[in-house]
């Protein structure tokens, strides 16, 4: 457990934003905003993913009677971004703290030069004491590239920047046996050590009509950040001092345990970055071989591939039984590892006329999951 995080990613839901209401709730952020105040003249460093845009368009708007599509909710984070940047901006003024916003796709986080190009833009603000805000750009993002919900997204930047906690603010106290609101018997899981089945099954459904995510969009993002070595902690935007006591390591909450330590950055933006929509699935030899003798993936034990993506692309490694196991960066297209597949390496240039060399995914553009 990390007691003393130095680096802090608070992802702030709708939920907790408009306390359960239509509305912004002003004393809920004025409360929010002291205690990230109080935690920045400890020197922490805070990066904020915040909800909301969509809320505070509906309120700017007068709640206009709008069809639930793409375009409408486009037009209201337009809308809503600047004045709930307004908002942050005029509370963090009392503390003299500087804000800055930072608008990101998930196409941002694909390009490994947009991706060091964000980690720089948030490592500089950091360095100068300033505190980012986060949002996905609604505003023109298209849905082939959206991450589609904040829980996601603070997930993804605690990968960028290496953060030590990642805090997912809800209405919830955490993650329960099972959903508190229909089953009385529902206990809180106050520690989890492995993301698997069970914990997914603990999961309800979706979150509040203004909110995108529900608990199974926060226990993805767990796994997402968790695997780069980051502690996650699922709490209750309304508990007091929430902020301040789970920095000083005080348990509340659901508190997901690093699986590992701080993966290098290459590695870090396979995992936060871009996956195509491509698989590939291997024997249980080649997948043996990448699990617990850190081998590369050769075309020899590929059984079958899916999908359509191009050489560099990040695509995700299955066993035959459907079991998700590692992400890397392929060198060779789709096209050209069916032709590969259950062959030799020595044979790929007499197949395909040419080779990248004898790996379909090197060991160090892979990540094991």
């Amino acid at each position: 457990m990390i007691t003393q995080p130095k680096r802090i990613v608070i992802k702030l839901g709708t939920s907790v934003l408009t306390a359960g209401t239509p509305f912004l709730n002003r004393p809920r952020l004025i409360e929010l905003v002291r205690q990230c105040s109080l935690l920045h003249t400890q020197g922490k460093e805070l990066i904020l993913v915040s909800s909301g845009a969509m809320a505070a368009g509906k309120e700017q708007m007068g709640f206009p009677d709008l069809p639930p599509d793409v375009p409408a909710k486009q037009m209201l984070s337009a809308v809503g971004q600047p004045r709930l940047m307004g908002i942050y901006q005029q509370y963090f003024d009392i503390y003299n703290i500087p804000v800055a916003q930072m608008l990101l796709t998930r196409e941002d986080l694909q390009g490994r030069r947009r991706y060091l190009n964000a980690r720089q833009t948030l490592n500089a603000l950091l360095r100068h004491r300033a505190i980012p805000i986060v949002n996905e750009n609604d505003t023109v993002t298209a849905e082939e590239i959206r991450v589609g919900d904040n829980d996601n997204l603070s997930a993804m930047v605690a990968t960028l920047a290496e953060a030590d906690l990642l805090i997912l603010l809800t209405d919830q106290p955490g993650l329960f046996t099972a959903d508190p609101r229909s089953d009385p018997n529902a206990r809180l899981i106050p520690e989890v050590r492995k993301i698997d089945e069970t914990i997914f099954a603990s999961a309800g459904g979706a979150g509040t009509e203004l909110g995108t995510g529900g608990m199974a969009t926060k226990i993805h993002a767990a796994e997402t950040a968790t695997r780069a070595g980051t502690e996650v902690i699922i709490a209750a935007g309304s508990e007091p001092d929430v902020l301040l006591r789970l920095a000083r390591g005080e348990a509340i909450g659901t508190r997901f345990l690093p699986r590992s330590d701080h993966l290098e950055h290459r590695k870090r933006w396979i995992l936060a970055g871009y996956t195509t929509s491509g698989r590939i699935f291997v024997d249980d030899g080649a997948a043996e071989a990448l699990r617990r003798m850190g081998r590369s993936l050769l075309p020899i034990g590929i059984v079958r591939v899916e999908g359509t993506f191009q050489r560099g692309d990040t695509v995700s490694v299955y066993t035959q039984s459907g079991r998700e196991i590692a992400r890397g960066l392929v060198r060779y297209t789709s096209t050209d590892i069916r032709r590969i597949a259950r062959h030799h390496s020595d044979d790929i240039e007499t197949i395909l006329g040419y080779t990248y060399g004898p790996t379909v995914i090197h060991r160090n553009d892979l990540v094991l999951l």
